[in-house]
């Protein structure tokens, strides 16, 4: 198309997102707030007008990949003649802040998760030198209500924020310091963004928030402003047209109330995945964490939970190698992954973070122990996975088509358990659920053939 003599050329916008789910919804508003300024996306940091590094500290190795990739654009920022603006933002941007600056000057730009509605006002200071090139507040509300209301999805799933924040204060943890307090949206606004995104062809949403269970929202135009649970906005949202699956995540076990453990068995839109993070099997380690609940009161949700869902699958996430653990300790988070079976589960050796109540810890482990702890549950979890996954063999399964397999006339999707899975078809079924017999499985995908599709709901 060719443009008009008025028409202003499209600066280029390249992201880079590290992290959790929430990073990657922040990512893509961070798009939406630059697209009136004429920021479009472009596929490589190469020539683009603005570099956004969204960045993860949950671990120090994510923090030290930021600081590579610094170096890497700061070669490419010197290549444009400077004309390249370089931003960093997210959970490093929050708790390191001008250090950042410090250490690589040639960022123009650090905000924090909090504050990206305001980055083109940081833009336009930037380019008149004037102003703070820092913005690191915590007001939660304020960026909701500036943020566009309206959304571009990628495809026929989306994320959507929730929540925000957490107080659970787990003594390993960064997130209560860069994410702030707990913070639940207003249902209105949620429903009016969801409503949006299924009119433009999305089918599934996943509900974000740092504790989404903890979700305790205002519904002042559906409720009188009496706050909703999480298992009420779940039942809410199925019921909007177009939306035909439903998944939250993170969420933390002292908040699955009864509620929303009923509402995964008597709301078909809810899809039979639940990721439920642990990080051990042993209450001495859970104590001294923070955690706020037992092994045993673990497995009493999981028991429940599988009452009201029977074909649930479990996800969770596992720390080994806690300051303190002991062998009997590690051993405890073994049984606990054999007593439970999980469909998937992410596991990693503790990584000690400035600031926090576990890095001022006695017992701190070697490197050694906590790798050889590591390998021993991962080999566990792996065989876990493998066979859940087998287990599939056989059955028929509703896929959401989502893009293009590797292989010509392949197609990719996720099955109800959030399973990658590939089968033959046209691109033709892109957006669409369609049933998959699965044929064969391997640790992390499944194959089938395709049985019948169903047409997407108007």
């Amino acid at each position: 198309m060719t443009a008009t003599p008025d028409a202003k050329p499209l600066k280029g916008l390249f992201i880079r997102t590290y992290g959790c789910q929430m990073n990657v919804y922040d990512s893509e508003r961070i798009r939406d707030v630059l697209k009136p300024l004429g920021y479009a996306p472009v596929d490589a940091p190469e020539g683009a007008d603005l570099v956004v590094i969204n960045t993860c500290h949950i671990r120090e190795k994510a923090t030290e990949k930021v600081y590579s990739e610094l170096g890497k654009l700061k070669q490419m920022k010197l290549a444009s003649g400077g004309k390249m603006t370089i931003a960093v933002a997210g959970c490093v941007a929050q708790a390191e802040g001008a250090e950042i600056i410090r250490r690589q000057p040639a960022v123009d730009l650090v905000l924090g998760p909090q504050a990206y509605h305001k980055l083109p006002e940081m833009i336009a200071r930037a380019s008149r030198a004037v102003g703070d090139r820092l913005e690191t507040e915590f007001d939660t509300v304020e960026k909701f209500d500036a943020l566009p209301k309206t959304r571009d999805p990628d495809g026929p799933a989306a994320f959507v924020s929730v929540q925000e924040g957490c107080d659970k204060f787990c003594t390993f943890c960064v997130v209560p310091y860069t994410r702030g307090a707990e913070m639940s949206r207003n249902v209105d606004d949620i429903v009016l963004e969801i409503r949006d995104l299924a009119a433009k062809g999305v089918r599934e949403v996943t509900l974000l928030g740092q504790n989404v269970n903890a979700f305790h929202g205002p519904a002042p135009r559906l409720e009188g402003g009496a706050d909703w649970t999480l298992g009420q906005l779940v039942r809410h949202i199925a019921k909007i047209g177009g939306i035909e699956r439903i998944r939250y995540t993170t969420s933390h076990p002292r908040d699955m109330d009864d509620d929303l453990i009923a509402a995964h068995g008597d709301t078909p839109a809810m899809m039979p995945f639940l990721h439920l993070p642990v990080q051990s099997g042993s209450d001495r380690i859970l104590k001294a964490m923070n955690r706020g609940h037992t092994a045993d009161e673990y497995r009493d949700i999981i028991a429940r939970v599988r009452k009201a869902r029977p074909d649930i699958a479990i996800a969770s996430d596992f720390i080994v190698g806690f300051p303190g653990e002991s062998d009997a300790d590690f051993e405890a988070t073994m049984q606990l992954v054999r007593d439970i079976g999980f469909a998937v589960a992410y596991s990693f050796k503790y990584s000690s973070r400035p600031g926090t109540p576990a890095a001022e810890m006695h017992g701190h482990l070697s490197e050694a122990v906590k790798d050889e702890r590591l390998q021993a549950l991962q080999a566990l979890l792996r065989d876990q996975q493998t066979a859940f996954n087998e287990a599939q063999i056989g059955k028929t399964l509703p896929v959401l088509v989502t893009g293009k397999g590797r292989n010509p006339g392949q197609m990719h999707g996720r099955s109800p358990y959030l399973q990658a899975l590939h089968f033959d078809g046209t691109d033709a079924l892109l957006n669409t659920l369609v049933d998959v017999k699965i044929t064969s499985a391997s640790l992390n995908s499944v194959t089938g053939e395709r049985v019948r599709a169903h047409e997407p709901t108007a």
